[in-house]
């Protein structure tokens, strides 16, 4: 066990060699110290399988065979490092690596091996013989087609093509112009150059849309530097605006370049799930059938209550609504890890779609056809969270659900089987923890890995029966423990409500002694579409809680009222007053934690947060100046009226005003900046494409106007996060805290420096 801190013991000074031992605490330093954690797994084939599994650091790609229920080294790691180096890779020790992708070649007795981005022909058998593969003539940016042969991008606001074999290059689209592009993905707050289509199964057409864009509003960064800065220009809507994105959805041809252009009005920028047509890795609100003749989508209004699924003919752009949902507050299509949790069963002729009607999120099949329901599939005080897997032919489905079992953290995800043709979910996996499930090509098997924030990763095989074939690979944390590391401990707490329990982790202060006082810090994400805590699977370190931790601080990470996972009831609470979004169910956590906990110092309670945590922040400090005592809000979303239209227009409302009033005044952390009374460090990006600048600088202007004193830090070059410099504000942070919630001075200008950790 590491000694209590300086810190933790209330010296005036917290050293350098504090900051160090709480450096160290950081992901760079305890990820490598964990042992046989797999975090993932790829099927090959619907019999065979890959994962890495790594050992005091080196990994070592892993073939599993389902059917025989085997497990081996695809290389011994030390000889392929050598043959990788020998064909040019360079001179990395075996720590060094990371293996992206492997493609084994079974009758060639060969594999394509990824590390680095480069790719590498490699033997099955030593020697290895590793060659490096040349870029292929086709290879460069584009989305690519599913049998390997094509790519679309975009050029010119055009749509083109090129050929994987030859790199031959075609132009499928000739009438975008500027601002009214093809396959154009701008969201407003994301903005970037990749083309958003999705290709049909047989790899000859591709989904997508023209995005009309020319009516909208510009907004412009520009650098800080000697002499005329540059100016970055596009088109970024805010709440409120006449003039949103529009986009035309069409299809495309790829073998003869025709464009058809759906019979329908031109859809608002909008999906079902997050703020953008495209969420995660493509527009999955949109999906091929199976025989790619027709195209599944939903249109989403632009406050989205009313979401319309619709099938359009691929063919003639025929286009036939089959069924809409219509809700009070804003409709969701299911936050999880997997994106969208709706699904077009073209071979059924049905549509599986996910709901929170009854309060919980559950599936609900419908007639393709018809639009009528056909039977709610799930049901019961729990939520589905995602589909694993689904056969439409038998109706057999893998699911992965939330809430459902007793005395199981209500975040944990099960495995279950059900049916679409109904009857009761049966439960998989009964370990109590959090389950991660990548299931076979048929659906027979399933790599099932599971973990909680206390316990690291077991991964094993299952049959789609729940039984276990085999054990392929149990964590180890016996060096991690050995550094002093201690795990957070899972909590729950009186919600704002006084009834709800809300969810969390606490890190308690290295050195513990329960005869102390320590002052906490609230780390706070309020959602809505997704809370504080990322994940429940075990991670070594949680951002610097656990870091800030060690400096002698108690730190907690609630999941509060309006986060999703839960009710729609309680990710509702706090709709159409998202100025106070999760923030009272912080104050109320830490005092019902601070009641039980008497080592909590009630009297000394920080609050930070980045994005909508820095939101959070200040409205903690101004909204709640007694309790809240030091705060530090990084790039904030502080008035939404300055921030992209999708996002609050769906959780407050649209834009309402009645003379120089608006329902969007009680989220205006401007108006109530002058409550503050701690100490209030506010952070931004002077570059930050996702948040402006001006949404922060709003805040300045009233804190200044009410004569308040605050601290300020301005990034000139960095954008929403702050790259390079994330190593510098995490050390301000540290220093923030130590100096005005601990009362202790920190080191001088320590430095942050992470180590060489890659592939």
């Amino acid at each position: 066990m590491i000694a209590g801190t300086a810190a933790a013991q209330q010296s005036p000074t917290v050293t350098a060699a504090d900051y160090t031992r709480a450096m160290h605490q950081l992901g760079p330093w305890t990820a490598p110290l964990v042992d046989h954690a797999v975090r993932s797994a790829q099927w090959i084939d619907a019999r065979h399988f890959w994962y890495v599994d790594t050992d005091h650091g080196v990994p070592t790609i892993m073939l599993g065979d389902a059917a025989n229920g085997t497990k081996a080294p695809a290389f011994d790691t030390a000889a392929l490092l050598e043959s990788l180096n020998a064909a040019g890779l360079g001179g990395r020790d075996a720590t060094r690596l990371y293996f992206a992708g492997f493609e084994p070649d079974f009758d060639k007795n060969s594999a394509i091996v990824t590390v680095r981005g480069e790719r590498y022909e490699c033997g099955l058998a030593q020697p290895y013989g590793c060659q490096k593969l040349a870029a292929q003539p086709g290879e460069g940016p584009g989305v690519l087609s599913p049998d390997g042969t094509r790519a679309v991008f975009i050029r010119d606001w055009n749509l083109w093509v090129r050929d994987v074999s030859t790199g031959a290059e075609r132009q499928l689209t000739t009438d975008g112009v500027e601002n009214f592009g093809y396959a154009t993905d701008n969201a407003g707050w994301k903005h970037s150059d990749q083309a958003i289509v999705i290709w049909s199964p047989d790899s000859r057409k591709v989904a997508t849309f023209q995005q009309d864009q020319r009516a909208v509003a510009d907004f412009s960064t520009t650098t800080t530097e000697v002499g005329h800065g540059r100016t970055d220009t596009w088109k970024y809507p805010f709440v409120g605006d006449k003039e949103i994105i529009q986009i035309q959805r069409v299809i495309v041809d790829v073998d003869n370049a025709r464009v058809t252009r759906l019979n329908m009005p031109a859809d608002l920028h909008r999906s079902s799930l997050c703020d953008d047509v495209v969420c995660g890795d493509g527009p999955q609100d949109m999906q091929w059938a199976k025989d790619s003749q027709t195209l599944a989508f939903v249109s989403t209004s632009r406050d989205h209550k009313v979401e319309t699924m619709r099938i359009a003919d691929a063919n003639t752009g025929a286009v036939r609504d089959v069924f809409t949902e219509t809700v009070p507050t804003w409709f969701d299509s299911g936050y999880n890890d997997e994106g969208f949790n709706w699904r077009y069963l073209s071979e059924r002729g049905q549509i599986l779609w996910w709901s929170q009607r009854d309060d919980w999120g559950h599936y609900y099949l419908y007639d393709a056809g018809t639009g009528r329901l056909v039977r709610q599939v799930t049901q019961g005080h729990w939520n589905v969270d995602h589909p694993v897997f689904i056969d439409e032919r038998t109706g057999k489905m893998l699911i992965a659900g939330v809430g459902r079992e007793p005395g199981v953290d209500p975040y944990y995800r099960s495995i279950y089987a059900v049916n679409l043709n109904g009857g009761a979910p049966r439960l998989l996996t009964p370990e109590k923890q959090d389950h991660i499930a990548i299931a076979s090509s048929d659906g027979r098997y399933f790599v099932d890995i599971y973990s909680t924030p206390q316990e690291a990763q077991t991964a094993v095989l299952r049959r789609a029966d729940g039984s276990v074939v085999a054990q392929l690979a149990k964590g180890d944390l016996t060096r991690l423990r050995a550094t002093g590391w201690q795990p957070p401990e899972n909590i729950a707490v009186t919600c704002s409500d006084g009834k709800t329990l809300c969810y969390g982790l606490l890190f308690k202060p290295a050195g513990f002694d329960p005869q102390k006082k320590y002052p906490i810090i609230d780390y706070v994400y309020p959602g809505p579409f997704m809370g504080t805590i990322a994940t429940r699977q075990f991670i070594p370190s949680h951002g610097d809680s656990d870091a800030l931790a060690q400096l002698g601080f108690a730190v907690v990470q609630i999941d509060g009222m309006g986060t999703p996972r839960r009710t729609k009831a309680f990710q509702d609470f706090y709709y159409r007053n998202m100025g106070l979004q999760a923030v009272p169910d912080q104050m109320t956590g830490i005092q019902d934690l601070a009641t039980r906990n008497p080592w909590i110092d009630i009297d000394r309670v920080g609050i930070w947060g980045h994005s909508g945590g820095g939101n959070a922040t200040a409205a903690a400090m101004f909204r709640f100046p007694d309790f809240f005592k030091v705060g530090i809000a990084e790039s904030g979303n502080h008035d939404n009226r300055n921030y992209e239209d999708d996002y609050y227009e769906k959780y407050l409302g649209l834009l309402e005003t009645d003379g120089n009033r608006s329902n969007y005044d009680t989220q205006a952390n401007a108006d109530f900046a002058h409550n503050l009374k701690g100490k209030l460090l506010l952070v931004h990006g002077m570059l930050d494409d996702n948040v402006p600048v001006s949404s922060t600088l709003l805040v300045v202007d009233a804190l200044e106007r009410a004569n308040k004193d605050f601290d300020l830090i301005l990034f000139p070059r960095a954008h929403h996060g702050y790259g390079d410099m994330s190593g510098y504000m995490m050390r301000r942070r540290w220093d923030y805290f130590v100096r005005n919630l601990m009362g202790a001075t920190p080191p001088d200008e320590f430095r942050i420096a992470y180590p060489g950790f890659g592939g």
